[in-house]
């Protein structure tokens, strides 16, 4: 690893402190600008508590839709950020081989948890589930495995309590931070930002002192991406990229020995899909 202590921290937008609504979650929409200071608030709270735990380093991935999110002048100057949109292996862009533990901040609980705020897995409405080697797969099993085949633990789960369980039941005693308690869907009972990103930088700087106990999350390869969709045009669309077979009318699977693949397939996948839902309108 070297002498340095590297952190990677991936920055989603649903999970953070204080933001319910879809439309705090796109550029144009009402309380968009309010969000991303809170996204990076958030952010902020994770490389502040690493650092006073001892890394040498941040890398931050900003790892939600346009990636264009985080304020990068407001961002903690001891850190980097990667952002825009095109990045090969997206929600885990920049992540290696020389980190010593990576961190998810505003991450969110998989589709179809009731209690999860904005509860999706890596698109709205396209996506029913994903499975990761048969299993059912939220983001943070998806990235979790990512990191774990380079050999990379997860430190620090931060979002609503229904990703912290996730997050628990997935990968063990990992440090978690619940910055609201989902009553459904588009509803939560919040923390205020002032308590919410304090407990984030307690947690982080937990972490740092607990890097032994944390193992890399392993998925046995070969890896066998299934996506199960809310539309057979969807499916269609997705099962003519080469490699991709359909296995059913809503149901697509993608196997390949190369981790890198399965977070670079569902970039194709999120310009298929989305554009066939955005031009065919209520039926998308």
């Amino acid at each position: 690893m070297g002498d340095k202590m590297k952190i990677y921290l991936s920055v989603d937008m649903e999970g953070v402190t204080g933001l319910t609504d879809p439309e705090e979650m796109h550029a144009g929409g009402r309380g968009y600008e309010r969000g991303c200071e809170l996204m990076t608030g958030d952010a902020n709270a994770v490389v502040e508590g690493a650092f006073d735990g001892g890394a040498d380093a941040v890398l931050v991935n900003d790892a939600h839709g346009s990636t264009k999110n985080l304020r990068v002048d407001l961002i903690d100057p001891r850190a980097t950020l990667i952002r825009g949109p095109g990045k090969p292996h997206r929600m885990g862009q920049g992540l290696s081989r020389d980190f010593a533990a990576a961190c998810f901040a505003g991450y969110h609980a998989r589709a179809g948890v009731q209690h999860g705020v904005l509860n999706h897995t890596w698109m709205g409405k396209e996506i029913q589930n994903v499975y990761l080697n048969g299993e059912i797969c939220g983001e943070t099993r998806l990235v979790a495995g990512f990191a774990g085949s380079l050999g990379v633990p997860v430190a620090l789960v931060t979002g609503d309590e229904a990703v912290c369980e996730e997050a628990r039941e997935l990968l063990g005693d990992v440090e978690t931070v619940a910055v609201k308690k989902g009553i459904d869907r588009f509803a939560a009972e919040l923390l205020p930002p002032v308590v919410a990103q304090r407990k984030i930088r307690e947690a982080a700087a937990r972490a740092m002192g607990r890097l032994a106990d944390f193992r890399p999350y392993e998925v046995a390869p070969p890896y066998t991406l299934g996506v199960e969709w809310n539309s057979t045009a969807i499916t269609a669309a997705c099962a003519i990229v080469p490699g991709v077979k359909q296995v059913g009318p809503r149901d697509t699977e993608f196997t390949t020995d190369d981790y890198h693949e399965i977070m670079a397939i569902f970039g194709l996948f999120s310009m298929i899909g989305g554009r066939i839902a955005c031009d065919s309108g209520v039926y998308g």
